[in-house]
């Protein structure tokens, strides 16, 4: 029998070595051995592999889970009293070695597989509501717009609050009603920081383990929260708390309800409230995320949720480096939208020239304005300039403010159709040493190794200059098993072969040998945007073919072999590439595809299933 604390329990935090909130340790008024095995429990769980989560009984689960975030809302709540609770010397209550993060850890192990936090969407009702009323609206959206021009979706009739909006219990959970939004410090008590998780980490317990001392922290600026403005005329944004964005400091700083209620002031001046992740925050929104990532075959899709003021400007003008979905859920925002300096599509994360991006050669005359009301929907494909301000529209004498969530749907290396190039060159490759096995002479199996490594290299080199390897692949998005003459099949079929004809023509031997030596020379990673390839190999392979996950290293001890005999390696790079580019077939590399793709899913999943669970708001 596991002790289960009780509803009424009384705790305390104590954090006298003034260390991160999340490390201070509680103490219970309670007996000390029912709360050593309290200690005992999340001791035990917390050192749980998955596949021992996975055996524990689900009712015993779920009443121990239940147990444990009635103990976190308790805690939660003293956190944000801030240097309230910084000694603990009350000789009524026993202190305890469990600490915030630990408690916050096992309420997220107990929860990764839990499939109730998020109530699927209907894929018709979330088409209908993003795409408009059409039969068709998916599919024009995809060929006229998706990646290359905005696009809006103007609500027809009625309000937020009808049953078949797909935003509509978030909306009604707000209660926008007031001139002034009185829910702001309420959601914000009930957030805590969601840490980051590395893009192609698809172990949720290796992300525990790393995180373990930050898990359960209240929010934080910029990762979780941003208050600023942009000033007028000269367009630069400010920040609210000036102190908390200071770049010469490396500490986060957290939240406390002194910070929270100064929101509600800074909204009064003019700021607007930003707040990111709110898909790992209101059940609602996820389930709206994941419909949205499921149409694109992504693995997941973010969402931020943006609070402004009446007649004031949030974020300046900026390009994002992904496709945004804008929906309107209170209040009216006016929209310019620029065009896109540069015809070749931003990647995730890559740097990109502010001042080329957002320079006055985005001229008005050739912006495009959108004024969004509520139940709008706003799709800025990536890459474009925009801004958006509190308009007022003359239907009311009062001013309101505006509130809008944006949903991110960011292309991660894997997902572009870069990535399904490589993973269909993996996937030939391995079929190839399936049919034929290895190579008796070992020269000839250091020439296959290099030549299949150099095309990767190639297919990278080719993806930075050809805009359409850049594009997001939808290949995830397709139903097995494939119909023939669906229209989403036909096009990305159509664009793979684009794709493999263009590797064909375009793959030059001395180029990739060359670029390898310059980097080889400058000590750099030619394999950077390839990592997640390790990902593709069985964890019971030896990589004798190749180690992704130390690339560098292994590629120069092979590199002077090939060097040393430059016209084999070069013919036998041109033959994999002819062979590859004759053989592969679109339809031999989708289960691949979607099994990487499925992974991905399962870690996101996993991950935002725990922190749902951490947030405890009546907000869902």
């Amino acid at each position: 029998m596991v002790y289960v604390p009780a509803s009424s329990i009384v705790v305390s935090l104590c954090n006298e070595d003034q260390r991160s909130v999340a490390c201070a340790r509680i103490a219970f008024k309670e007996d000390g051995h029912a709360v050593s095995i309290l200690h005992a429990a999340i001791t035990l769980l917390n050192t749980c592999n998955e596949e021992q989560l996975e055996k524990i009984p689900w009712k015993l689960s779920q009443k121990f889970l239940v147990s444990l975030k009635t103990l976190w809302e308790k805690v939660h709540d003293l956190m944000l009293l801030g240097n309230a609770w910084s000694s603990c010397r009350d000789r009524d209550l026993n202190m305890s070695n469990v600490t915030v993060n630990s408690l916050a850890e096992s309420i997220f192990r107990l929860s990764i597989k839990d499939s109730e936090f998020v109530i699927p969407l209907p894929s018709v009702l979330v088409d209908r509501v993003i795409f408009g009323l059409s039969d068709l609206g998916f599919e024009n959206f995809m060929l006229h717009h998706w990646e290359s021009s905005p696009s809006l979706v103007r609500r027809l009739s009625g309000s937020l609050t009808e049953e078949n909006d797909i935003l509509s219990s978030f909306a009604q959970s707000l209660n926008c009603k007031e001139p002034c939004p009185t829910f702001v410090a309420s959601i914000l008590q009930s957030f805590i920081s969601c840490v980051p998780i590395a893009s192609d980490e698809l172990n949720i317990i290796s992300f525990l383990e790393e995180v373990r001392g930050e898990l359960g922290c209240p929010i934080i600026y910029e990762q979780d929260i941003r208050v600023l403005r942009t000033e007028q005329p000269s367009k630069e944004e400010v920040h609210f708390f000036q102190k908390k964005v200071d770049p010469c400091c490396f500490k986060k700083l957290a939240f406390n309800n002194v910070d929270i209620m100064k929101c509600e002031e800074a909204f009064k001046e003019g700021y607007t409230i930003a707040l990111r992740g709110v898909e790992f925050r209101f059940a609602s929104i996820a389930a709206v995320a994941d419909a949205l990532a499921s149409l694109f075959g992504q693995p997941s899709v973010g969402a931020n949720i943006y609070l402004t003021p009446p007649n004031s400007q949030g974020l300046a003008r900026h390009c994002d480096d992904h496709c945004v979905f804008v929906c309107q859920l209170f209040g009216t925002k006016q929209w310019t939208i620029y065009p896109r300096p540069n015809l070749q599509l931003p990647r995730l994360y890559d740097p990109f020239d502010r001042e080329h991006c957002l320079g006055e050669q985005n001229s008005l005359a050739e912006c495009r304005k959108f004024l969004l009301r509520e139940g709008d929907i706003l799709y800025i494909p990536r890459g474009f300039p925009h801004e958006a301000c509190t308009h007022d529209d003359g239907s009311s004498d009062l001013a309101r403010f505006s509130l809008h969530v944006t949903f991110g749907v960011e292309v991660e290396p894997p997902f572009e159709w870069e990535g399904f190039a490589h993973v269909a060159l993996h996937r030939w490759y391995k079929t190839q040493k399936q049919l034929h096995g290895a190579s008796v002479e070992p020269l000839s199996g250091i020439l296959d190794l290099m030549s299949v490594t150099l095309l990767h290299l190639m297919i990278e080199l080719i993806g930075a200059s050809d805009s359409t390897l850049r594009k997001a692949s939808l290949v995830g998005a397709l139903v097995l098993p494939l119909e023939i003459d669906d229209w989403l099949y036909l096009n990305q079929k159509t664009t793979f072969n684009h794709i493999i004809d263009q590797i064909n023509k375009a793959s030059m031997f001395l180029e990739v040998f060359r670029s390898v030596e310059l980097a080889i020379g400058k000590n750099e990673d030619p394999f950077r945007r390839m990592r997640w390839l390790r990902l593709l190999y069985q964890e019971t392979e030896t990589i004798q073919e190749h180690d992704w996950n130390v690339p560098l290293g292994e590629f120069k001890n092979l590199f002077p072999s090939c060097a040393q005999h430059k016209d084999m390696t070069e013919a036998a790079f041109m033959q994999v590439k002819s062979k590859f580019c004759d053989e592969v077939l679109f339809e031999d590399v989708i289960d691949g595809y979607k099994l990487l793709l499925e992974k991905y899913k399962k870690a996101r999943k996993q991950y935002m299933n725990g922190m749902l669970s951490l947030h405890c708001s009546g907000f869902r």
